[in-house]
């Protein structure tokens, strides 16, 4: 890990110091944009089914080309409370729907939803020409991979039913092949100190259980699964 933080660091120096030769006012440059992102996403498809609407933290790696095509790599945590899923303890609760925990008490169960993201992109710069050739309508896409699972937390962890092991049982990891398209406006100033994105994310995982066995449906569960997420992503570019 450190050797390829070294390897990142060199490159974005480097990349820096080309870019520095140049006028963003009168030219297109070849520049490093490393971007800090906030999303509000809203699921689709079997996502919708399962999870409610949840946010997103991004870091987005990117270069662009004199030629205006920029690439990069970019991944996210998304993270929610929202979940829609039901029934899924149905097999060790009491008549009312509670949990017993070790102690003869009503256990606190808690839900969360959990995931992340990583891809690389592709796409280019739409140059609006002002306030310079490097701000415009920017458009990519990406290939890449996307995991999400339901966490569960027991508060005092007196649930021997939901130890750590057991949890996997009910928890629905899932995981699999992500396509991804952003298309939004990007603003690289002239004193290249104020440098933002927004825009609009949509991203379609083709993904299926990773567990061996779900308790509640005591079988394995093998749908295939399109998760989809779409919502408004804004960013601020490191300087």
């Amino acid at each position: 890990m450190k050797k390829i933080f070294l390897l990142v660091f060199f490159a974005f120096f480097i990349s820096i110091s080309l870019s520095a030769q140049v006028s963003v006012k009168d030219s297109s440059i070849y520049t490093p944009l490393i971007g800090l992102s906030y999303s509000y996403q809203i699921p689709l498809g079997d996502m919708a089914q399962r999870f409610g609407n949840n946010s997103a933290i991004h870091l987005n790696v990117d270069f662009k080309t004199k030629k205006q095509w920029t690439f990069g790599i970019n991944g996210n945590y998304f993270f929610g409370k929202d979940i829609k899923e039901k029934g899924i303890f149905d097999s060790i609760t009491t008549s009312d729907g509670n949990i017993i925990s070790q102690n003869g008490e009503f256990a606190d169960i808690r839900f969360y939803e959990r995931g992340f993201t990583v891809s690389i992109t592709a796409g280019r710069l739409f140059s609006l020409k002002k306030p310079n050739p490097n701000s415009g309508i920017m458009f990519n896409i990406g290939l890449g991979f996307i995991q999400h699972k339901i966490r569960i937390e027991t508060i005092g962890n007196t649930v021997p039913q939901l130890s750590k092991e057991y949890k996997k049982g009910y928890d629905r990891l899932s995981n699999g092949l992500m396509l991804s398209e952003n298309l939004g406006y990007l603003y690289l100033s002239n004193n290249r100190l104020v440098n933002f994105y927004f825009g609009l994310e949509c991203m379609q995982g083709f993904t299926k259980s990773r567990r061996s066995f779900d308790y509640d449906l005591m079988k394995q569960d093998t749908k295939k699964r399109l998760d989809v997420l779409y919502g408004g992503k804004i960013a601020w570019i490191l300087p």
